[in-house]
């Protein structure tokens, strides 16, 4: 990250006051807090940028700006963190909003789908057959997609389903997340899927990278 970037993050002080003069795509990268806690644990918390009024504000709006004019049914957002910035733009959109949950928690209907996380351990996924009808246009929403098992994961529910969480080619709704890492899974779904992150080229090896 840059000097600046840098400074910020290896700041204990969480200012939701500060907002800087120019704010660029993804200034608000720089709220997020690092990894403490050791190796167990995601190297980013985002949720220090979730606290900050307009960062939360830019950055579901940068999630959304290549979406602009797309026809977008229904957001979804993926369990659990995704669930504040999935539900945050289907506020912006006027959309109604779907939790796709892990497994044990849904007290109806539902079908399920095995996958492994970021952490490699195995762990199921499941959403309530009746929220998607066939041909509705899905926007899925996660935090961070690293190896692009859960997101992945998410397409294959909403797809049984009939959802479209459209291929590039097709109906134009897709996938957004504040850092999709060019991993292996990434570059899946990146191939496939019209797809929207907030880190800016010049920032994204060092994301890749951690």
């Amino acid at each position: 990250l840059h000097g600046h970037c840098l400074q910020r993050l290896q700041s204990p002080r969480m200012d939701l006051c500060h907002v800087p003069a120019t704010r660029e795509k993804g200034w608000y990268l720089a709220l997020m807090a690092p990894n403490v806690k050791g190796s167990n644990y995601a190297w980013l918390d985002p949720s220090r940028l979730y606290c900050h009024p307009q960062g939360l504000q830019d950055c579901v709006a940068d999630l959304l700006q290549p979406f602009q004019g797309d026809a977008i049914d229904m957001v979804a957002g993926i369990d659990a963190m995704g669930f504040i910035l999935g539900a945050a733009a289907a506020a912006t959109l006027q959309k109604g909003f779907l939790a796709i949950r892990k497994a044990g928690h849904l007290c109806v209907q539902t079908v399920a789908q095995p996958y492994t996380d970021y952490s490699g351990r195995e762990k199921v996924m499941e959403v309530r057959t009746d929220a998607i009808s066939p041909g509705l246009r899905i926007l899925l929403v996660d935090q961070w997609v690293e190896t692009g098992g859960t997101m992945r994961a998410a397409i294959e529910l909403v797809e049984r389903l009939g959802g479209v969480v459209a291929a590039l080619l097709c109906v134009p709704t897709g996938v957004a997340a504040i850092c999709m890492e060019n991993s292996e899974g990434g570059k899946w779904i990146r191939e496939r899927y019209k797809c929207s992150h907030c880190v800016p080229p010049r920032l994204q090896p060092h994301f890749d990278q951690h």
